[in-house]
């Protein structure tokens, strides 16, 4: 495995900073964009002064998948106590933050209201600067905060919502080269190990659907079942995994009719099933990834004499399969490839904050509490991150001669 994927030792070593040496500027982030409650505090180097996350997985988990009215309710429950508790670790008051910076878009809607709201009352009220911030530009630049990376980069970002191929120009200059069609990666996991009843077994009860698939994978064959190659036809960097995941019901009904599984019991060949329902995404997505690197260097949208990196992060990036697999491909098409450390790649305050530090530096997104554009700043679930160049992607053409994945 690439040494450089990850920084962990360094990144944590940034967490101990004092709150006595030498800021140039300290920025507070909230995030509520989905079901778990984080505010970190970070300084202009990356150091992590203070930060505290609340986890509503296994309230959501027990639910049988996330319920926004109940993350609404438990974010407003904790958001408070998380706030007071990040700004506490870091021994900072209001009055020494630059800025206040919250994920506004997109994300659930009722959850995003909540973290918007109290930190536009925290700006308001201790007259700081709100900076508005796209989660998934938050996602993409995270890596910055522990790595030297120049612009432009490519980024590949994959969670329970998302799943997008970008290339990074600059703080707030992102080009969309694909985008999830239907269910994203770490949905369509999650939802497999629903129906797989993988819940029911001790060992992967407190675990999120895709955890628990990709332990359960690591006992199994990945070639035990076939899947069929999605999107095969369309020479785009698009994503769909919903005919992969009916693929994988059709297997699990056969399966349970052919045993007669009862409703308490799990299908024979479980262990197969999710190794080969992993490789099976883990193989489409290196495919967009390879199509948009050829993408890229038809269009020179690189420079040519120096490092290409790609940037993996989101919560799907901590698995470690898919993410070795997309380093197969970043090694043959010449790139390096770097990821955040599991705590900053999954929902959190510092990736929030980083990102509002990014845009104070650079003098965009920042929003003075006393002007007429504060009021105007409201959430959206839904969004594009950057100009859409999908369509000059497909009309490119790209035929690849495809990495042969090493399992």
């Amino acid at each position: 495995m690439n040494s450089r994927l990850f920084s962990l030792t360094k990144s944590l070593s940034r967490r101990r900073f004092h709150h006595t040496a030498v800021r140039t500027n300290v920025i507070m982030g909230i995030e509520t964009s989905c079901d778990d409650t984080g505010c970190a505090i970070v300084d202009s180097s990356g150091n992590i002064l203070g930060e505290c996350l609340n986890s509503q997985q296994q309230v959501h988990i027990n639910h049988g998948g996330i319920m926004p009215p109940v993350a609404k309710e438990l974010h407003e429950q904790h958001i408070e106590r998380v706030v007071n508790e990040a700004l506490m670790s870091s021994k900072l008051k209001f009055k020494e933050l630059n800025a206040i910076a919250a994920t506004v878009k997109p994300g659930l809607p009722m959850s995003l209201l909540v973290g918007m709201g109290y930190g536009k009352k925290l700006a308001r009220e201790h007259n700081k600067p709100f900076i508005p911030i796209h989660h998934m530009e938050a996602h993409a630049l995270t890596i910055r905060m522990i790595e030297k990376v120049k612009f432009p980069f490519l980024v590949l970002l994959i969670s329970g919502g998302h799943c997008l191929l970008n290339l990074v120009q600059d703080v707030d200059k992102f080009l969309l080269l694909g985008q999830s069609l239907d269910d994203a990666p770490g949905e369509a996991l999650d939802k497999f190990a629903r129906r797989m009843k993988l819940h029911i077994l001790q060992e992967y009860s407190s675990m999120s659907g895709g955890r628990a698939v990709e332990v359960a994978a690591t006992k199994g064959d990945p070639n035990a079942f076939e899947f069929p190659m999605s999107l095969a036809h369309y020479r785009d960097c698009n994503f769909s995994v919903a005919g992969l995941k009916n693929t994988a019901r059709k297997y699990i009904l056969k399966l349970e009719k052919t045993h007669e599984v009862e409703p308490d019991q799990i299908v024979p060949k479980m262990e197969d099933l999710c190794a080969s329902f992993q490789l099976s995404i883990a193989r489409h997505i290196c495919h967009r990834v390879q199509r948009a690197m050829e993408y890229v260097s038809l269009r020179e949208l690189l420079p040519p004499d120096e490092e290409k990196t790609l940037v993996v992060s989101g919560g799907v990036a901590c698995n470690k399969f898919i993410r070795g697999c997309v380093e197969q491909v970043c090694l043959e098409m010449g790139y390096r490839l770097l990821a955040p450390p599991p705590h900053l790649c999954t929902d959190n305050g510092a990736m929030i904050a980083w990102n509002g530090m990014e845009r104070w530096k650079a003098g965009k997104g920042v929003i003075d509490p006393s002007s007429p554009e504060f009021d105007e700043v409201d959430i959206q679930g839904r969004c594009i991150l950057g100009e859409d160049m999908r369509e000059d992607v497909a009309e490119a053409n790209i035929k690849c001669k495809w990495v042969k994945l090493k399992i």
